[in-house]
């Protein structure tokens, strides 16, 4: 059972070192054994400035999954007259890539585990930036598609190894934060693609979307060979080569090879019910507190008020902001409210962290039946659908981080699965919508979907999510 997190300022090291899951689970990275010695290589000795800034470069990676993914959509229009298909069908572009982000983890993961993260890294960016430059050049519509899906099975491995970046680099009180940090770019690269690339389609044309993609990764690569390191550390598999070129060179850091079990090990995660939960939970509350917004804006803005894409772009400004602001929330507050338990009581769990969990839902539903109902009644383009979706985007953040960093916690030595699981569920469940989303709102209307979709969170989600924290919490409180 998980043991719970003691306060103890006098050391900082043994009070990290105590564990917040289950005993005698296998772990899924050499880091995990927490090897203490005084190797430079050693990620636990690196200064916080080295820490921060590997964090932040995954947490950019994993932004430009969803921003490549998204930032096609204010072009749909464009694609469907340039590849002479429909505009249905040139919105498969979108969802056949967030498939292929949400399956292509569990391919990436074990490969990491054995030959490292650092050059799964390099090797993704590259190959994205090729890819990004071919469908710049394309002329079909099944060209484009195929780029596409490679693009995203290429760029995707940090979406599901992210969690496990954070989880080697920080301490439990600082988990919220950078956990949030990693999932506020994965929130935010699904409005911002559109919102920056439907200027890119008005103003240069919609090639210059993927060459601006391509330029990006070129920049990643960059600055990945400046700045970036291997994170899993092993002193038994130590790289023979120094210097930068070392660390490009893929070399065996784990005792372990690769079995095809190993491809499929994260499911092995849904036995828990303190992950499936969560998982199940964030996947669904993702899908109806982005996804559905993301995807029907060309619909809900560009034909509802004969809008543009750059006019499309804009009212992505809003959701932007929700997650933006909801981040500022999840993490820090996260992090400072299990501080406030440790101090009162002199312990904390992994469970007390989804207190924030109802401000989540709340405002998701309040911010959903604004957007859905005022778009309904809406003859001319208002900003109240757009305050809104920014409500409902602030309560999709918190939910985000908070689920995520429970999971984690509940079963630390598996962060990485988690973190593969997670981007499974969020992808296929929101690649799954869109082929329902034009039935249900042109059946309903944006007002009852709206209601419809705020009765399935609280269904699936927010009831379960209590059962766990008064479950998790009794058991923890026993133990």
């Amino acid at each position: 059972m998980n043991q719970p997190t003691v306060d103890d300022s006098s050391d900082v090291k043994s009070a990290a070192s105590i564990h917040l899951e289950q005993p005698g689970l296998k772990a899924a990275s050499p880091n995990e054994h927490g090897y203490q010695d005084d190797s430079p290589r050693n990620p636990r000795n690196w200064p916080h400035w080295k820490k921060n800034v590997q964090i932040v470069m995954v947490a950019f990676h994993s932004m430009m999954s969803t921003f490549t993914a998204a930032g096609i959509i204010p072009a749909f229009d464009t694609f469907a007259e340039e590849y002479h298909v429909s505009v249905e069908a040139a919105s498969y572009l979108t969802s056949f890539q967030i498939l292929a982000l949400g399956i292509s983890p569990l391919f990436w993961r074990p490969i990491s585990n054995v030959y490292g993260r650092y050059p799964v890294l390099l090797f993704s960016v590259l190959g994205s930036m090729v890819c990004n430059i071919g469908g710049a050049r394309c002329t079909s519509y099944g060209a484009q598609m195929a780029t596409r899906v490679l693009t995203a099975i290429l760029i995707s491995p940090p979406s599901g190894i992210g969690s496990g970046v954070v989880n080697d680099l920080c301490e439990p009180e600082k988990r919220g934060q950078k956990i949030g940090w990693w999932t506020l770019m994965i929130v935010v690269g699904t409005p911002g693609g559109p919102f920056f690339m439907g200027f890119v389609t008005k103003h240069i044309g919609f090639q210059w979307i993927f060459w601006i993609f391509a330029i990006i990764n070129f920049c990643q690569l960059l600055a990945y060979l400046a700045l970036g390191d291997e994170t899993i550390y092993n002193p038994s598999h130590e790289r023979k080569v120094p210097g930068r070129l070392g660390k490009m060179i893929p070399v065996r850091i784990s005792e372990n090879n690769l079995r095809l079990r190993d491809f499929v090990a994260p499911l092995s995660l849904v036995k828990y019910p303190r992950v499936l939960i969560p998982v199940l939970a964030h996947s669904i509350f993702f899908c109806y507190g982005n996804i559905v917004l993301i995807v029907e804006m060309p619909i809900s803005s560009g034909k509802k008020f004969h809008f543009d894409p750059q006019q499309i772009g804009l009212q992505f400004i809003a959701i932007i902001i929700g997650c933006a602001l909801g981040e500022q929330v999840s993490g820090p507050l996260s992090d400072w409210s299990l501080k406030r338990f440790r101090k009162s009581r002199g312990y904390s769990y992994p469970a007390d962290r989804l207190w924030l969990f109802y401000v989540a839902f709340s405002t998701f539903l309040t911010g959903l039946l604004v957007w859905g109902f005022q778009l309904q009644k809406a003859k001319t383009w208002n900003v109240t659908p757009c305050v809104g979706a920014a409500i409902a985007s602030f309560g999709n953040q918190i939910q985000t981080t908070i689920l995520t960093t429970f999971a984690v916690e509940s079963k630390k030595e598996r962060a990485t699965d988690i973190g593969v699981l997670m981007s499974l569920g969020r992808h296929v469940y929101g690649f799954i919508g869109p082929f329902y989303f034009p039935a249900m709102f042109a059946n309903l209307g944006f007002g009852g979907a709206a209601g419809l979709m705020v009765g399935i969170v609280a269904g699936v989600c927010f009831l379960p999510v209590m059962a766990v924290q008064f479950v998790a919490s009794r058991a923890d409180a026993r133990d």
